[in-house]
């Protein structure tokens, strides 16, 4: 018998597209299956968007919300519902694209043009992607569509001026930190009001010229940010007639006299600027004569060069044999202290410094990364950032307002940069840019987290016995015995949890964000303490994070190895609300004579003797750590050396960085 023929999926759509019985097909479906999947998921596949299959119910395509020319919706939230499971919705020439919801979904396309031809489009949202490439003069041509996020991309070029075709239904425009460029153009329409616009977030991108007056007549408006652009002139007084919730105009080069009337306004909304900018909430505008002539004043001037010019000629002899001096000595204090590179322009992009290993690293690899979002935290946001030459890097990328200056960073900054042990993530660079962001950058370590092996039920998940957990516990002791002792000035860790612990391949503990709260302004450095508390690793005497130290580090290292001995997750149960007490279900468990219950099963897993393999003993220096005192708790230097005493017989994984690694066994 013969073979039947087989078919590709592209033909597969074509002939399923022109059979008679399709005739009626929905040119939404056609537009996603057709450009739109392939111009956002650019050279990869990507999972989500590989649920965009004419062979699955219209339902499970992800992302995407659908409903039908009468307005009712597809009803997708009911299993029961026929709607749910029907595959040949697709068909219907009623069924028309409402929303399209992709944010931090790993895009890496560009947007495509053929949104521009979904008729019933009404909201995009595609912030914290990777995609590249302009924004498409197509993008005006979509008649419903009133909520645009495109935040936190890699896109460039121009603002099409199309997109004020959408100025009468358009309710919020969000294009935060991209590459875009150029001045804000026009509305083709004069005056035009834009007449439910609310939100306008154009900050932290490129854009430059004067103020665009033209926003002054959109009164609607609740929210504008133009901060972290290249705008220039006077902020217009006409600005104050619009009653915003919320502006940002900081770290553009705005000059001028702030008009009166931001009553609500803060200090930071208008920060960063030239300093010809002035008026509350800045300082006051000077004013008034000084009282001297212009004659007196050019004199004054012309003495001022000949000295400058007379001093200069005597200085530059003794500058160069200085030079020539320290050039020597510069060169080995540069990785000790860490080394600033400025780019061409005198530093006109921000500055890098650089630690031992992160010499190749240049200011034009950082600049010029792609990054996918990992992380988000109150305090930045965490990126796997991809390298011209294939690298890759881990760039935290601290939030506006979240730090303090850099002149007080600094120090903590070069402290930080020296660190080096096998069980603490380097900092390897720091970056702060012209308009005052700042990035720190590690190794990309492509780890599981502690919590996530301790945690996770997926097929596959490697055993935690006993044997590896030591290990993990020891490595954590070790690496915070280096921040408590090894350093001229000591160090406090401030944020130990599992989550902040990455393990390799070997069961080797790293531990991440290493004294990052003493670069914080104390509002956000006390936001991280509310998370310990809730978390459940904070220590009962710790109220203010500028308190922390050695014994509140130790304290939270107790309740994370009585989480590694018990399985349990320390804090408040997301699902029930209840508060899992760690060190109360150990004292429970010894009153009622049932020790050995409240162990992880795993960690059981051929153990013979509990008190001869360090297993008792592990839990008597967990609660030890946790005692409400914080003199009777012990340093971390006494817990190494009672793990290091207490070590499991069963050494299936191995604990001194150096014994071969071969030698570990089965890695996961």
């Amino acid at each position: 018998m013969a073979s039947l023929p087989s078919f590709s999926p592209f033909l597969l759509i074509f002939f399923l597209f022109s059979s008679p019985a399709t005739s009626q097909i929905s040119s939404d479906v056609t537009l996603i299956l057709g450009n739109i999947k392939t111009t956002l998921q650019g050279t990869s596949e990507n999972p989500l968007l590989s649920t965009w299959n004419i062979s699955q119910p219209l339902c499970q395509w992800r992302g995407l919300e659908w409903g039908f020319s009468d307005n009712s919706p597809l009803i997708c939230d009911n299993s029961s519902s026929p709607q749910r499971n029907n595959i040949t919705l697709s068909r219907d020439s009623r069924l028309q694209l409402h929303s399209i919801r992709l944010p931090a979904s790993n895009l890496t396309g560009q947007i495509p043009k053929e949104i521009g031809q979904l008729s019933s489009l009404q909201s995009l949202y595609l912030g914290v992607n990777s995609l590249t490439g302009t924004l498409p003069l197509e993008l005006g041509n979509t008649p419903l569509l009133s909520d645009i996020d495109l935040d936190s991309n890699s896109l460039t070029g121009s603002l099409p001026p199309s997109i004020w075709n959408l100025c009468n239904r358009l309710i919020s425009l969000r294009l935060n930190q991209n590459r875009l460029t150029g001045s804000l153009p026009e509305p083709a329409i004069p005056n035009s009001s834009c007449s439910n616009l609310q939100v306008l977030d154009l900050g932290n991108n490129r854009f430059q010229g004067q103020f665009p007056d033209f926003l002054t007549n959109f009164h609607t408006l609740k929210e504008l940010d133009l901060g972290g652009n290249l705008f220039s002139g006077s902020i217009p007084a006409e600005l104050v007639g619009l009653n915003l919730e919320r502006l940002n105009l900081s770290y553009n080069n705005f000059t001028g006299v702030i008009p009166a009337g931001f009553g609500s306004s803060r200090a930071e909304d208008f920060e960063g600027n030239s300093v010809g900018l002035c008026g509350s909430p800045l300082k006051g505008c000077g004013g008034g004569s000084s009282g001297l002539s212009s004659g007196a004043i050019a004199g004054i001037v012309i003495g001022l060069m000949a000295g400058v010019v007379v001093l200069a000629s005597v200085s530059i002899g003794f500058v160069q044999g200085r030079r020539r001096k320290s050039m020597g000595r510069k060169l080995e204090e540069d990785l000790e202290e860490g080394e600033e590179e400025e780019n061409g322009d005198d530093g006109g992009e921000g500055k890098l410094i650089l630690f031992q290993g992160g010499e190749h690293l240049t200011l034009d690899d950082v600049l010029n990364a792609t990054g996918q979002v990992m992380e988000k935290t109150s305090y930045g946001t965490v990126y796997k950032a991809k390298l011209v030459d294939g690298g890759n890097i881990a760039l935290r990328l601290l939030r506006e307002g979240t730090c303090k200056d850099r002149a007080s960073c600094l120090p903590v900054i070069r402290q930080l940069g020296r660190i080096r042990h096998e069980n603490l993530v380097p900092l390897r660079a720091f970056y702060q840019g012209q308009r005052g962001e700042k990035l720190l950058i590690y190794d990309y370590l492509p780890n599981k987290t502690l919590h996530d092996l301790l945690h996770e039920t997926r097929a596959g998940r490697p055993l935690m016995n006993w044997a590896r957990r030591h290990k993990i516990a020891l490595g954590i002791a070790r690496g915070l015995a280096h921040l408590h002792t090894a350093q001229e000035t000591p160090i406090t860790h401030g944020n130990i949890r599992s989550k902040n612990v990455l393990i390799d391949e070997f069961f080797v503990a790293r531990l991440t964000e290493s004294a990052l709260d003493k670069l914080m302004v104390s509002a956000i450095a006390d936001e991280v303490l509310a998370a310990a508390k809730t978390d459940g690793y904070k220590a009962p005497e710790l109220n203010k994070m500028k308190k922390c130290n050695s014994r509140t580090d130790v304290y939270a290292f107790g309740i994370l190895l009585l989480e590694i001995l018990l399985g349990k997750k320390p804090g408040k149960d997301e699902r029930t609300g209840e508060i899992i007490d760690l060190p109360a279900l150990v004292k429970v468990a010894v009153l009622e004579e049932t020790t050995m219950e409240v162990f992880d099963v795993e960690v059981l897993k051929g153990i013979r003797s509990p008190m001869e393999d360090g297993l008792v003993q592990a839990l008597k220096l967990a609660m030890g750590c946790c005692a409400p005192v914080a003199s009777v708790r012990p340093d971390m230097v006494e817990v190494v050396k009672q793990l290091e005493e207490n070590r499991p017989r069963n050494r299936s994984a191995l604990y001194s960085p150096t014994e071969t690694r071969s030698e570990i066994g089965t890695p996961f």
